[in-house]
């Protein structure tokens, strides 16, 4: 695993090592291209989270994807104040990478 100091230079680095796509959260699935991915057409192979230091709404985690079919991009998702709306089985698969900070 990596390690960024920004969510700008880990989007960057994952770029680098070929995750291009963007997808994009919704309710219960990922999308990316017109195309869905649910919970289980995708695993999320590495996860980078950064909190803000003084505003909770720059609080951010970075996942790199990799979908069943191949296809290899990143989330941005903001959590606490700022987390996007998804079903609980959306929430299990993505947030069972997180580790907390210690």
């Amino acid at each position: 695993m990596y390690n960024y100091d920004t969510v700008t230079e880990a989007v960057q680095g994952l770029r680098n090592r070929s995750y291009t796509l963007d997808f994009n959260l919704q309710e219960n699935c990922l999308v990316c291209n017109d195309q869905k991915f649910n919970p289980g057409d995708f695993e999320i192979v590495e996860v980078y989270r950064f909190e803000g230091n003084s505003d909770p709404a720059d609080e951010a985690v970075v996942y790199a994807i990799e979908s069943k079919n191949g296809k290899k991009g990143i989330l941005v998702s903001g959590y606490g104040i700022s987390a996007d709306s998804m079903t609980a089985e959306m929430a299990k698969k993505l947030s069972i990478h997180l580790k907390p900070f210690v």
